[in-house]
């Protein structure tokens, strides 16, 4: 059980939890589990880890002959990335194709090679009501 922690970030308008990413292949590798402390109301600097997993989006126009990389970023929350890329494919012109995909970006908790892994999660498209619509990818 964990004890809520107000955040000093935000003058203690938040309250910090405690995370733990990677817990069960840190455990099986016979490492401590990386812990990373969030508020949930900023974006304290205790929010983002050198390593472990970051969510990639980008923003695909088709060209005709082949497509184009549009808007892209990066967070380190799913959630985050899914509301970026939606408003940037919400903005494309009209008459123009588009979709997105989100990519899942992990680091090896421990690994000294610095190797990345990297795989597709969603794929979203955008309606002619001009909703984006998100389906997950199995991988």
């Amino acid at each position: 059980m964990t004890t809520p922690v107000r955040c000093e970030e935000c003058d203690g308008r938040g309250w910090k939890i405690v995370t733990r990413r990677g817990n069960v292949a840190a455990a099986a590798l016979g490492m401590a589990s990386s812990v990373v402390v969030e508020c949930l109301h900023c974006d304290g600097t205790e929010q983002t880890s050198p390593e472990g997993e970051v969510f990639e989006w980008e923003v695909r126009i088709d060209a005709g002959a082949g497509d184009e990389l549009g808007a892209s970023g990066f967070s380190p929350f799913q959630a985050t990335a899914m509301d970026e890329l939606r408003k940037a494919m919400r903005t494309a012109p009209d008459g123009v194709f588009v979709y997105g995909r989100i990519i899942l970006r992990l680091s090896g908790v421990g690994d000294a090679s610095g190797e990345v892994s990297r795989r597709e999660v969603f794929r979203a498209s955008l309606d002619p009501a001009g909703s984006v619509r998100f389906e997950r990818v199995d991988g």
